[in-house]
């Protein structure tokens, strides 16, 4: 398929855009729109969150955090699970006082709720019974092979868990062309955010879209061919 779009199961095209062109996206939205990225953030971990109650049954959660707009939507999906019940926990790839901007604020809620939290780099290793993994360990702007501490989790995620899902790239994958940058996660699902990456048509696992709330004049406005693929739903799943 034409590696600039997606298609909907409807049939309806999704243009893809590379992590350049979403970079810009986000710029627009927030500089220019005025969009805010706590607004985006909360609406990202949201959505993963409803797709982690799908593919779950009577599993914990634990979500695999770093810094950043991608570490700060996985902190957010674990207080969404956390708020209806569901036992979730978050392994960092930091200490805490090192997360910055949103991640941080969404860090010092779930401090706030008691949501348990580890930074140590064996944290997921000695998680016991049966778990899902949420990866929302590196975003779209990754560059360069992964390194420590973070290769450490993307390894022991596809080794620990039967199920993971992944926030917007799985990570280590490059976002504009897919190319492994050293080792990937391997998710069953993954939940990309406003428009599907480049990168993504080559990866496994079910696609879902997320509405973040970007409005479509920000599209425009960077001259992005859109169309909006959402219905009733905030979410839409992608065919490659």
């Amino acid at each position: 398929m034409n590696q600039n779009s997606f298609q909907t199961r409807t049939g309806r095209s999704v243009s893809a855009v590379t992590a350049e062109e979403m970079l810009a996206v986000d710029r627009v939205a927030v500089e220019d729109v005025g969009l805010a990225l706590l607004q985006m953030m909360e609406n990202a971990g949201r959505a993963l969150a409803r797709q982690v109650h799908d593919i779950r049954d009577e599993e914990r959660v634990v979500v695999v955090a770093g810094n950043g707009g991608n570490g700060g939507g996985g902190l957010a999906c674990a207080r969404h699970l956390a708020n209806r019940d569901v036992p979730v926990q978050v392994v960092l790839d930091r200490v805490p006082r090192e997360l910055t901007g949103a991640a941080a604020h969404q860090h010092r809620i779930l401090e706030a709720m008691s949501v348990p939290v580890i930074d140590a780099a064996d944290g997921l290793s000695r998680l016991d019974g049966p778990h899902v993994a949420v990866d929302a360990l590196i975003g779209y702007g990754l560059s360069g092979e992964v390194r420590s501490p973070a290769s450490r989790y993307v390894e022991t995620m596809n080794n620990r868990f039967e199920s993971v899902v992944s926030l917007d790239v799985p990570s280590g994958i490059d976002a504009t062309t897919g190319e492994i940058l050293g080792d990937a996660v391997r998710p069953d699902r993954t939940v990309t955010l406003a428009l599907p990456k480049t990168g993504l048509a080559s990866i496994d696992g079910r696609l879902l879209l997320a509405d973040i709330g970007i409005p479509k004049t920000v599209y425009h406005r960077l001259d992005i061919e859109y169309a909006n693929p959402f219905g009733e739903h905030d979410w839409v799943e992608l065919v490659r």
